[in-house]
């Protein structure tokens, strides 16, 4: 039987290695840097559904990846004996009065969609020890959102992985001529890169983020959105703050745009005043032009495939494109959303700026 490589070890390239090894292949994986090196190694964790309302495909995969994340993620931690920092602990959203039709449409569109899974719905009297400022004595909440922590999530699927007899290499840089098929690229920022050289056309590109964590203690606290901000409390007693989006940067160099989105949080939840900062982080996280997934054959590479482009919401989709790369890579057929299959016109693949 055919070894499997996977070439990246973020969330994406293990979460793909870790479906091929449950479908009892063996996989290697290659990283040149270190576990969670790139953009899964952020503060942040959110795992949150985009607005249940104008629904579409995309929205769509992303709530089957959402609803699948509480057994997917119990598997891993069984499996490889480390905990991913896991939790469907929800959220809240401070909302203005002016809102409330739409706010309505929502709940509505949440009551339709999500299956009797989960639900949304507004309140004048939010309950816990993170609440954000509201203006007007409204909020939003849902209890689909859910938290995960970033690099403990990685070291538990390649500990999972291991434990199934997979591989995992680190400090090794993969080329082409390394690797033979079937392997899967998840290599970020750089397999765009490499994306975009290749085929003479803009594929995606990094977009830098800033984030940080804060000591303050409430495990089980909904994580709060609010003025383009996730604030994400986590069981190890910090709450994750960001993050910035930049597309002009000096890369991996945290720098006074963190200053302001520690203060924003600070004005959102005043509760956090007083918690110390912690840690600060910045990366570059891989945005495809559609800001979908994109998942495909390599052009021009036989054997080989493209797995990028989880954009902010990698964590969320993860185990659902890991199940799209290994149909394609085992079984030479997927269902693949369109918009999210390399080659598709609104992937970029076959456009131009």
């Amino acid at each position: 039987m055919a070894s499997i490589t996977v070439i990246g070890a973020g969330i994406i390239g293990l979460s793909a290695a870790w479906e091929m090894v449950r479908r009892g292949r063996h996989v290697r994986v290659i990283e040149a840097r270190h576990v969670a090196a790139g953009s899964s190694g952020g503060t942040v964790g959110a795992l949150a559904p985009h607005s249940p309302d104008g629904w579409n495909e995309k929205k769509q995969v992303q709530l089957d990846s959402l609803l699948a994340a509480p057994d997917f993620w119990a598997e891993v931690a069984d499996v490889g004996g480390r905990d991913p920092g896991y939790a469907r602990t929800g959220r809240v959203q401070p909302v203005l009065a002016v809102d409330l039709t739409r706010m309505h449409a929502r709940i509505e569109g949440a009551a339709r969609h999500w299956r009797n899974q989960a639900r949304m719905w507004l309140t004048r009297d939010p309950d816990g020890p993170l609440i954000p400022e509201s203006a007007d004595g409204w909020w939003l909440m849902d209890d689909l959102t859910a938290r995960i922590s970033p690099r403990r999530a990685c070291d538990a699927l390649a500990a999972a992985i291991r434990a199934k007899g997979g591989e995992i290499v680190t400090g090794v840089e993969a080329t082409p001529d390394d690797v033979q098929g079937p392997a899967i690229w998840a290599t970020g920022t750089d397999g765009l890169i490499a994306l975009n050289a290749e085929l003479g056309r803009k594929i995606g590109q990094g977009v830098k983020g800033q984030s940080a964590a804060l000591r303050f203690n409430a495990p089980d606290a909904p994580q709060v959105f609010a003025d383009g901000l996730h604030l994400v409390p986590h069981a190890d007693g910090s709450v994750g703050i960001g993050s910035t989006s930049e597309n002009s940067f000096e890369h991996g160099r945290v720098d006074a745009k963190l200053d302001e989105v520690i203060a924003r949080a600070r004005a959102i939840c005043p509760a956090l005043n007083e918690a110390p900062l912690i840690e600060s982080w910045a990366g570059t996280r891989p945005r495809a032009r559609s800001r979908a997934p994109l998942i495909g054959a390599w052009p021009g590479r036989a054997g080989h495939f493209v797995l990028n482009g989880g954009f902010k919401i990698g964590f969320g989709m993860a185990p659902s494109m890991a199940g799209m790369i290994a149909d394609l890579v085992l079984g030479g057929s997927a269902s693949i959303p369109e918009g999210f299959r390399l080659g598709d016109p609104a992937s970029g693949a076959r456009g131009r700026d």
